[in-house]
């Protein structure tokens, strides 16, 4: 996990409260800013979340009311126990909100959780982490700081883009591999153990902590209309002074880019890697809130902003993107080992200036709605909402085949930014034989004819060793593997 992010507020500070100088807050810091939460029923916390309007902030903003409804009825009919998680395994590369949270105000979080899990009566509330750093270091002490109370369990799941999808992490969880699970289902149904399950993210319960706090009235005293309360933003990429920002639901977009020493740049993307870009033109003007950004063809998610400077390119920066979506798909559905892959290509082509907006809106629809997870259909509302956002910029590649940006990587991705190696396949000389695929099964996969189902493979850094070995050792000599940074 990365180091916490400064820390930066618009309005009033319930979230941020104490965080000014960056400096973690022990529990009686906390407790100086924070009261102990009451002990609430079941019925009574259903009740002040409804009236709250309290909405998860992991990216899908379902109404927790709601949620924990779904969880009392689960029990209702089967009867036993409860669990509650914390989804806190950011998997999305621009997002640091959440591990801020965990380093620098975890008790803000454990009390919305414990709240939580008092009132539904589960003996054990589980943090979802990914990876090791301060986030998790500072969890596990408040852990320890913390008196009687539900047991909390942190488990650390691998740092990847999928990790926080809420399927893979309570797979994670229950010991099995941290995928989004291939037939859907609902935590709240069977989670944890197989128990109905309160499933949402870190700031989400740090939210029912202010909202418990407050009170559904005072909580809804600042906020977008029918959007009431503050939400956590990730302001990164070319911003000057790149920062965690809260601020009420409904601040426009150009207050939050100006307060990081930003501005629209070349276009800004919100909501993260399955999110929608904004043209500069747009930008500026748009409200950060759920009905503001639907106005514009978008959606908060979880709260990532990343503008672009004037010297970067929207189109080679979305394709850098995409390209890492394909290599961190789960591997278990068409859409993703088949669909992203090509999606990727399209969208390269298309930057290189040898490729179509049609051809990328082909690609993009290809899975639609037939995913295991969200992942396809994330990755192709990225694709789409570029092709809109950046009309102009793809005339000019179609004419020059490239804008010969100044500014290169501005997209955060892990381990830096350069792009992945490529396996590529020559049709005239693969003679099926499969071989390619029993070296390399983490990448490869054959058709019915035996011939592996993808002409261009991305190799993440994992796979690597594999696919040299199966292009080292193809008989047909019908494998090329390509170094990182390369285009072709």
């Amino acid at each position: 996990m990365s180091a916490p992010a400064a820390v930066r507020t618009l309005g009033p500070a319930r979230l941020t409260a104490g965080l000014e100088d960056g400096a973690r807050l022990a529990l009686a810091a906390h407790r100086a800013l924070h009261p102990e939460p009451p002990r609430l029923r079941a019925d009574d916390l259903v009740a002040l979340a409804g009236l709250g309007d309290l909405r998860g902030r992991g990216g899908a903003h379902f109404p927790l009311a709601r949620k924990l409804a779904a969880v009392l009825r689960a029990v209702a009919r089967r009867g036993g126990r409860t669990r509650v998680v914390v989804n806190a395994a950011e998997g999305e590369p621009g997002s640091l909100k959440d591990r801020t949270l965990l380093a620098l105000a975890p008790h803000l979080v454990l009390d919305g959780a414990e709240l939580a899990a008092s009132a539904l009566d589960a003996p054990e509330v589980v943090v979802g982490t990914a990876g090791e750093g301060a986030a998790e270091r500072s969890l596990l002490d408040a852990i320890a700081e913390r008196g009687p109370g539900p047991a909390v369990r942190v488990v650390r799941l691998p740092e990847r883009f999928l990790s926080g999808e809420g399927g893979a992490l309570v797979r994670g969880i229950n010991g099995r591999t941290p995928i989004p699970p291939g037939v859907k289902g609902r935590a709240s149904d069977a989670g944890v153990d197989g128990l109905p399950t309160l499933l949402s993210n870190a700031e989400t319960f740090a939210q029912l902590a202010v909202l418990a706090a407050l009170g559904a009235d005072r909580f809804g005293v600042v906020g977008a209309p029918g959007e009431p309360g503050t939400l956590l933003l990730t302001v990164g990429g070319a911003a000057g002074a790149p920062a965690v920002v809260e601020a009420p639901l409904g601040t426009p977009l150009g207050e939050v880019l100006q307060a990081c020493g930003a501005g629209a740049g070349r276009g800004v993307l919100v909501g993260g890697y399955h999110g929608a870009w904004l043209a500069p033109r747009d930008a500026a003007g748009t409200e950060l809130s759920r009905a503001g950004l639907e106005r514009r063809g978008g959606a908060l998610g979880a709260g990532i902003v990343l503008p672009l400077g004037p010297d970067a390119c929207p189109l080679a920066e979305t394709a850098r993107v995409l390209r890492y979506l394909a290599e961190e798909n789960a591997r278990q559905c068409g859409p993703c080992v088949r669909g992203l892959p090509r999606l990727a290509r399209a969208f390269t082509d298309l930057a290189e200036g040898e490729g179509t907006p049609e051809a990328v809106a082909e690609a993009a629809a290809v899975g639609a709605g037939r995913g295991a997870c969200a992942h396809p259909d994330g990755a192709a509302r990225l694709a789409v909402s570029a092709l809109g956002a950046f009309r102009d910029d793809i005339a000019v590649h179609a004419v020059t085949g490239s804008c010969r940006p100044g500014a290169h990587g501005v997209l955060p991705l892990p381990g830096g930014t350069a792009a992945q190696a490529r396996l590529a396949v020559d049709w005239s000389r693969c003679d099926a034989h499969g071989l390619c695929a029993h070296l390399a099964p983490g990448l490869i996969r054959l058709d019915r004819h035996g011939y592996p189902e993808s002409p261009e493979i991305t190799v993440p850094d994992r796979f690597e060793a594999e696919a040299a070995k199966a292009a080292d050792m193809c008989p047909a000599l019908a494998l090329r593997l390509s170094p990182p940074g390369s285009t072709r």
